[in-house]
């Protein structure tokens, strides 16, 4: 019988199952090309200036870095279920009728990172019981 996780804890993987984080640096190059976002695409998203979207740790905006984190800890959730890394992507690119039929990708790159969250902490919980 699994243990199940504290709430507390919910918000964190279990493991970096898609290698999206290098020494708690999110690798943002890897995280955007699963999201398939180009770089306007991460501007918005973040809400950065699009000539402030660096990936290399020394020159990326802290904004962008916890965002990057927040997206790559989300893939990695979705992973930890579906352990495949085809099918996590594929889950973040099909619009979800729960999601008012937005894909998980458009809503983190529409500004909607919170929601998207609580819909895949919801259905982990679900899963477990």
């Amino acid at each position: 019988m699994a243990l199940s996780q504290p709430a507390l804890f919910r918000t964190v993987p279990a493991k970096d199952y898609l290698n999206l984080f290098n020494k708690g640096v999110p690798d943002g190059e890897r995280v955007v090309e699963l999201l398939k976002y180009k770089k306007a695409d991460v501007s918005v998203a973040a809400n950065v200036p699009i000539a402030s979207v660096r990936y290399e740790p020394n020159k990326m905006p802290i904004e962008l870095r916890e965002r990057l984190t927040e997206w790559a800890t989300a893939l990695n959730l979705v992973a930890g279920f579906f352990h495949d890394n085809e099918k996590t992507i594929l889950w973040f690119c099909m619009p979800n009728p729960l999601l008012g039929d937005m894909s998980p990708r458009d809503m983190i790159r529409v500004g909607r990172f919170k929601k998207l969250l609580n819909f895949i902490q919801s259905a982990l919980d679900e899963n477990q019981r």
